[in-house]
């Protein structure tokens, strides 16, 4: 098969040699590549930009295809278009787009849909000069006069406090630098509670800032002197209550301010312990505690507000082995929980007075479904977002009295799209140890399983993060040219409850890498595809998925796309000046333990690169990523440039202007996911259609 990259091309960069050599029990481990740590040497921009070079050099082929799959991309979705206003007293508030701006404009209407609009915020005219322009936080206070941002321009995620005067639309002159995510207004409107990073971006303490006086005499609440744990802070919705949450991987705690005493000292629910992690919500004179505690899949329980011991929790809803507890949300005459039962997300009504219960139905065999923003807590209306592989996302006002339900809103997709014109499935496939992992396929119609279709395997399984069977709309122009788009549910996730998650990570984390690949081998064995047009997708956590799965089975892919890839694993893990590294030690391990060390030497992908032939492959990274440092894609490939054996491209794409989340603007987002589509389909052969 021959591809457009294929053609004559320039040698790739090579990357500079200077051994650095570290000791792990007795082994002593060499790293050429320790010196593009130093974002200062010269010699690291310009081999960072001839990468770039490089890349742009071996895609030109691809170039017109780019261009289409921009347009495709574009033409899908409705550039002017508006959101669901969302109703908090006296406001409905609502975002829309305006056709080639980038960014959202924020806006609100007084008690009326037809009153006049006032602009709350134009993030055009804010990112106005920048390349990069993002908000960490958009909090409005509760007399809605304020305006609390959190913004970041860089992509470093050093976030900018400013807050503006609704009533003038001008700035007040409160500003304050190298802040984390968190904002929370107390009801006074104006004391606003906001979160500092440590020097490892670790959020370790929560301020008291009074509107109008000088950041410098901001107060400190609190502080979590542990590097294992993350503070945060938050309003809690029934809007009594500040909660200043401290959590590891393994445990938490929280404290708790009231809102109408913001000086007032905070109350602890109860203290941490080893294993125990808990959520806090507040109405009806109660706190209401989702917890792990003798609960491996998590329980709510309840305890008053204004009991002398707060940590003394009644039972609410009891454990059930069965049904994963992931949170709930408590309304003046109802509580919601959202809850995990088979795979998928259920919500489970419970009306207060009664206790008569019920579970909000979906139509579909595999979809996703998020609460929305429900500001209001006296009301019976829950909306929510509901959408599956080929259902586009579907804003629902569901009344949670007479159980009627009005679509608000379903997103439009541009161009003709019909949903009928396409297949989904749900397969539980065993892994080699006999787990049973889920695995959500979309396709276009028909499907003959002849092994003929290219087919993309993605997958992230980490952090408990969930990859629900949800719509894009960028996925289309991947299944009209005839690629099947397949998620592995690998063990990582949560999709199937708290043992899931914990089958893999630690001393299990082995299980998220072969995971992937069994479903990789049974899509082969079911004729869906053949390895010589399978891709393998993932990225940041699931990029390092994606290196190991490089290193462990190179032949079942034709390719493999890595984005923002976490692939130094030992290194990274071994210093806790990086960011995250100290709290990651309980989701990875610590390479000074010698177990630990000896697990994760087994599959880190940058150690196990290895002189054999890999996939063609590209990997994509920022250069202001405080997630994933840009030097770790920058060593592998440079080491995986050094030992393969094989001609495949071997493509790093740096953008030198952001961070891990990629560009900011909706228009850059699309274009660089379409030359990651065109890199895709090029690989597969699909680049003429």
């Amino acid at each position: 098969m021959t591809h457009a990259s294929s053609n004559e091309h320039p040698a790739p960069p090579v990357a500079a040699r200077h051994p650095h050599e570290t000791t792990f029990h007795g082994e002593t481990v060499i790293d050429d590549y320790a010196w593009f740590r130093n974002r200062d040497n010269p010699d690291v921009r310009a081999y960072l930009d001839a990468e770039n070079a490089y890349t742009d050099a071996l895609t030109a082929a691809t170039q017109p295809l780019q261009e289409t799959l921009y347009a495709e991309l574009v033409a899908r979705i409705r550039e002017t278009d508006l959101s669901v206003p969302t109703w908090d007293a006296p406001f409905f508030y609502y975002s829309r787009t305006v056709q080639g701006k980038p960014y959202p404009i924020f806006c609100r209407r007084l008690e009326r849909l037809d009153a006049p609009e006032q602009v709350i915020f134009d993030q055009n005219r804010e990112a106005r000069g920048r390349s990069f322009f993002s908000l960490g936080g958009f909090e409005v206070s509760p007399d809605h006069s304020l305006l609390a941002l959190l913004i970041d321009t860089t992509g470093y995620e050093d976030f900018t406090l400013r807050i503006k005067n609704l009533r003038t639309g001008t700035y007040l002159r409160d500003r304050k630098e190298r802040l984390g995510f968190g904002l929370a207004w107390a009801s006074d409107s104006r004391t606003l509670f906001h979160m500092t990073m440590d020097t490892a971006k670790r959020a370790d303490r929560v301020w008291r800032h009074t509107v109008g006086t000088p950041v410098r005499k901001d107060v400190n609440v609190f502080h979590e002197s542990d590097v294992l744990f993350n503070a945060g802070v938050r309003r809690l919705r029934s809007g009594r209550f500040i909660a200043i949450t401290s959590g590891s991987f393994t445990q938490g705690e929280t404290h708790v301010i009231d809102a109408a005493a913001p000086e007032s000292r905070p109350r602890l629910i109860a203290a941490r312990r080893t294993g125990v992690e808990y959520d806090v919500e507040h109405g009806h004179g109660h706190f209401w505690i989702v917890t792990n505690d003798d609960a491996p899949n998590f329980r709510i329980a309840r305890v008053r507000d204004d009991a002398g011991d707060l940590s003394q929790w009644n039972d609410w809803l009891a454990h059930r082995a069965g049904v994963f507890v992931e949170g709930i949300d408590v309304f003046g005459a109802h509580a919601v929980v959202s809850e995990r039962r088979d795979g998928l997300r259920r919500l489970h009504v419970t009306t207060l007075a009664t206790a008569a219960q019920h579970d909000i139905g979906f139509p579909e065999p595999a979809y996703g479904v998020s609460l929305s923003r429900n500001p209001m807590f006296e009301t019976t209306d829950l909306r929510f977002n509901y959408s599956s592989l080929v259902t586009p996302n579907t804003v629902i006002d569901y009344d949670m009295h007479t159980r009627e339900r009005t679509v608000r809103k379903q997103q439009e997709v541009l161009g003709g799209y019909d949903p009928s014109q396409y297949g989904v499935e749900r397969c539980m496939v065993p892994a080699r140890d006999g787990a049973m992992v889920p695995v959500s396929l979309v396709y276009r119609l028909p499907l003959l399983r002849d092994g003929q279709r290219p087919l993309l395997e993605y997958a992230y399984g980490s952090y408990g993060a969930n990859m629900e069977p949800t719509f894009s709309s960028t996925r289309i122009s991947l299944l009209d040219r005839g690629m099947i788009y397949a998620i592995a549910h690998v063990r990582g996730g949560q999709e199937l409850g708290r043992a899931w998650y914990d089958d893999g990570k630690m001393m299990k984390k082995l299980n998220t890498f072969t995971d992937f690949i069994d479903v990789g081998e049974f899509l082969v064995a079911g004729r869906y595809t053949a390895p010589e047009r399978m891709v393998a997708n993932g990225g940041s956590a699931g990029g390092l998925l994606m290196g190991v799965v490089a290193n462990m089975r190179p032949d079942l892919y034709t390719a493999i796309v890595a984005a923002v890839p976490f692939v130094d694993v030992i290194n990274t893990m071994s210093d806790a000046s990086i960011p995250l590294t100290a709290q990651e030690w309980e989701q990875w391990g610590n390479p000074a333990n010698p177990e630990e060390y000896a697990y994760m030497r087994r599959y880190s992908p940058y150690e196990n690169v290895d002189a054999r032939a890999y996939p063609a492959m590209l990997i994509t990274s920022g250069l202001t990523d405080s997630r994933v440092a840009y030097w770790e894609p920058t060593k592998w490939v440079a080491r995986l440039r050094a030992l393969k054996t094989d001609t495949n491209p071997l493509l790093l794409r740096m953008h030198m202007g952001a961070g891990h989340g990629g560009s900011s603007g909706r228009y850059e987002r699309l274009r660089e996911i379409a030359f990651d589509h065109a890199f895709i389909l090029d690989q597969v052969g699909r680049s003429e259609r």
